[in-house]
């Protein structure tokens, strides 16, 4: 699944690079929790856990079966 993850992950990316922001994979457990950390302008966004969650999030878990939450981390 990791790998899955990896791969929307940087179809998605162009979006949040376009913005001036990033994203990096950090882990994905076995409970389908996916760990990343935001860079960029990103890293401190107010509007970052609403980029987490109904971007990120939302695109992985149609594109990967399994994942059930996206987490940031620092």
């Amino acid at each position: 699944m990791k790998e899955k993850v990896r791969s929307a992950i940087e179809r998605i990316r162009p979006n949040l690079q376009a913005d001036g922001g990033d994203v990096e994979l950090v882990d994905v457990d076995d409970e389908g929790i996916v760990k990343v950390k935001l860079l960029g302008a990103c890293h401190g966004c107010p509007m970052s856990q609403m980029t987490l969650k109904m971007g990120i999030q939302k695109y992985l878990q149609k594109e990967v079966p399994g994942v059930k939450e996206v987490v940031a981390v620092s």
